[in-house]
């Protein structure tokens, strides 16, 4: 990947010919890129040559396809984000040493959870089952198996995101330790399996809670996801879990608690580490 130090003068240098002066400060200075595909933040003010702009970034930092950053949102995470070059935007994203397939433009993949991911390959340990409710392309479980060589049961109900994940399986090797299925995760029969539930959902994360709870073994790890305004912590989201628990006729233990990053202003994406007793 291309040093932004060099690659910001050039496309400057290139865009400085065609663009008015006052423009060329509105330039992205910051983009993120997946696999060979760019997610680009473009200012309304650079709307009549957003096309232009996303053709340059392209030929400089050398991908097939750019997408204008767009909010992220719905049941699956959807992105919506607008393709402004190329028409192939899906790709093979490899970090940590694993390979992630996945349609930038449909499927939500964020460089920032990089740490968590590469957490949960060392958390895992060989042949625990781990049950993944919200697997997407495999984000946070497909490093378990192949890093953590852990037993995954990694569960998607988008069709489409499940295509993915079943391909990423195949990609990295790990079908002997890791099988998928595609299905709300609340309709799932196993019970009382799991030596490891990951939880890498937000908003809605807690209405998952008693599910988690009837696939986990006792002294199971949760790795429960949600978001917590800035407000509520730091009590929140470990409270919310123990009462759910509690009512349930659990106990629960907090191990560890980490901010993935920030989800909106004054809103926290918050990875809580939870021991469950029966």
């Amino acid at each position: 990947m291309k040093s932004t130090r060099v690659i910001k003068p050039r496309i400057r240098e290139i865009l400085s010919r065609e663009l008015p002066p006052e423009l060329i400060e509105k330039l992205p200075k910051h983009w993120v890129r997946i696999g060979d595909v760019l997610i680009l933040p473009l200012r309304p003010e650079l709307d009549p040559y957003k096309h232009r702009v996303a053709e340059v970034y392209a030929e400089v930092l050398e991908v097939k396809s750019v997408l204008r950053k767009g909010r992220i949102g719905g049941e699956f995470r959807e992105t919506n984000y607008e393709l402004l070059y190329g028409n192939d935007t899906v790709t093979v994203h490899v970090e940590n040493g694993i390979k992630y397939k996945l349609d930038v433009a449909k499927v939500m993949f964020s460089p920032a959870n990089v740490k968590e991911r590469v957490r949960m390959a060392r958390v895992a340990k060989p042949g625990e089952l781990v049950v993944d409710m919200f697997a997407g392309i495999g984000h946070l479980s497909l490093p378990m198996a192949v890093h953590g060589k852990a037993k995954v049961i990694a569960i998607e109900k988008s069709p489409y995101t499940f295509r993915f994940l079943v391909e990423n399986i195949e990609l990295n090797k790990v079908q002997d330790r890791m099988t998928a299925y595609n299905m709300d995760n609340r309709d799932f029969p196993g019970e009382n399996i799991a030596d490891r539930v990951l939880m890498g959902y937000v908003v809605r994360t807690a209405e998952f809670i008693p599910k988690a709870l009837s696939i986990a073994k006792d002294g199971a790890v949760i790795h429960y996801h949600n978001t917590v305004p800035e407000r509520l912590r730091p009590g929140e989201p470990f409270e919310t879990f123990r009462r759910i628990a509690r009512e349930h006729g659990y106990e629960a233990e907090k191990l560890n608690e980490l901010v993935i990053k920030r989800y909106a202003p004054g809103v926290w994406h918050i990875v809580v580490d939870i021991r469950l007793f029966k």
